[in-house]
């Protein structure tokens, strides 16, 4: 921006100062001529008295003494013909003032004045004085620098002051600018200081508002989250005693065990609810060992529902760039969907693999297929809340990996989750 007011402040100046220092130019031009003719008139007016009374040798005195002084060429053409000073010929302006008739004109060498002398008892004397080029433009060639330099000085004013006008508005943009970049990486409390014009002013406080009632609306978030998340305590609770009256031991242990990962998933929505920043360490997880207890706990179900479960989990430890409870959050919401939205009985195949220096979760059922955008947050074509496959793909960008969905290879959909690895595979 600066640049380009500056550049606007140039062009305008250099305009304005072409509009009024070429005519001015012009103008001193023409003023050195007319200051150059009015002094050879004059001489040559100071000749008429000798030119109209003297004799020949006086006036050739007087011409060459007047030639001497001034420094111009001066020639006295005599009715006779007789050529008296510089030695010059009959130029047609001379031939029209031996008419009677004076005037000054253009001359190759520059410019000839030339006077008519009548009173001569033989005729009409003439006198011709030449001005010079140099002599015409003396002192031009001085004026137009002095102009020249004027301008470049007027310029670079000009350029100064419109430079630091426009300091006054780049830096309250430039800080509008670095607090909103502030805002988008979460730093809430960032706030500008209105500066500059009144509209600069407008704006820094309307983002100021804006970062404020941010800051508000989401606290009001955090806390709705956290009591929602609270209240399923309760339930959660009765759960684990419900658990506990089992008579099969084994029953109880299973679903003991689900109501205690629920608790833990539960409190850890209500702790990154009331986080204010990202946890500094980088997350890691075994996708492993997470994958293979999930598909233990739902192969139970899948074992009641006449599933058939096809598992090729590679050895680990298989360290990926995510947190265990998202991970988990995201394999079972990928096994959820297959149960969700297939019939009973459908088979359904897991296989996880290390391709490419990434971990490969791929979830692959026969059943009638995916809609085309359903990966698209919120979106279910079997009334479930659409937010199944979103956890999977924010787990996989957590983990600088993506989702994908494909056809089976028998049918069905095909749901690929691809991890990137650990920052720090040792804290898995």
């Amino acid at each position: 921006m600066r640049a380009r007011l500056a550049l606007l402040v140039a062009a305008v100046s250099v305009l304005t100062l072409i509009a009024f220092l070429v005519p001015l130019a012009l103008l001193v031009r023409t003023v050195a001529e007319d200051r150059a003719t009015v002094r050879a008139t004059a001489d040559a007016q100071s000749l008429v008295p000798v030119v109209g009374t003297a004799d020949a040798a006086t006036i050739r005195l007087t011409v060459e003494q007047l030639a001497a002084e001034s420094g111009r060429p001066v020639s006295v053409f005599l009715p006779d013909g007789t050529v008296l000073g510089a030695q010059t010929p009959r130029t047609p302006a001379v031939a029209l003032a031996a008419r009677g008739q004076s005037l000054t004109g253009e001359s190759a060498a520059g410019r000839e004045v030339v006077i008519a002398v009548q009173g001569r008892a033989d005729g009409t004397g003439v006198i011709r004085i030449a001005v010079p080029q140099h002599e015409l433009t003396a002192g031009v060639t001085r004026a137009w620098l002095v102009l020249a330099l004027l301008g470049v000085i007027l310029v670079l004013i000009g350029l100064l002051v419109a430079d630091r006008l426009a300091r006054t508005l780049v830096r309250p943009i430039s800080d509008l600018s670095a607090v909103s970049h502030r805002l988008a990486n979460a730093e809430l409390d960032a706030r500008v200081t209105p500066a500059g014009p009144p509209e600069l002013r407008e704006v820094a406080g309307a983002l100021n508002h804006l970062a404020t009632r941010i800051q508000v609306l989401l606290v009001q978030e955090r806390e709705q989250v956290a009591d929602l998340s609270h209240q399923l305590r309760t339930p959660l609770t009765a759960l684990r005693l419900e658990a506990e009256s089992l008579r099969d031991p084994d029953d109880a242990a299973r679903i003991t065990a689900a109501a205690d990962g629920l608790e833990r998933a539960v409190t850890g929505l209500i702790r990154q609810a009331r986080w204010r920043h990202a946890p500094a360490q980088p997350a890691c997880s075994d996708a492993a060992a997470i994958v293979a207890d999930r598909v233990a706990f739902w192969s139970v179900l899948a074992e009641d529902t006449g599933r058939t479960v096809t598992l090729d989990l590679a050895p680990g430890p298989l360290p990926v760039g995510v947190a265990a409870d998202n991970l988990t959050a995201a394999v079972d919401a990928l096994l959820g969907n297959v149960f969700a939205h297939t019939p009973d009985g459908t088979p359904f195949a897991v296989r996880l693999a290390r391709e490419a220096g990434e971990v490969v979760l791929t979830v692959a059922d026969e059943g009638p297929g995916m809609p085309a955008g359903a990966i698209r947050r919120g979106a279910s074509a079997a009334g479930s809340t659409g937010l199944g496959l979103d956890i999977a793909r924010r787990a996989a960008q957590t983990a600088g990996g993506r989702l994908e969905v494909r056809p089976g290879p028998h049918g069905g959909a095909q749901v690929l989750l691809r991890l990137g690895p650990a920052t720090s595979p040792r804290d898995a």
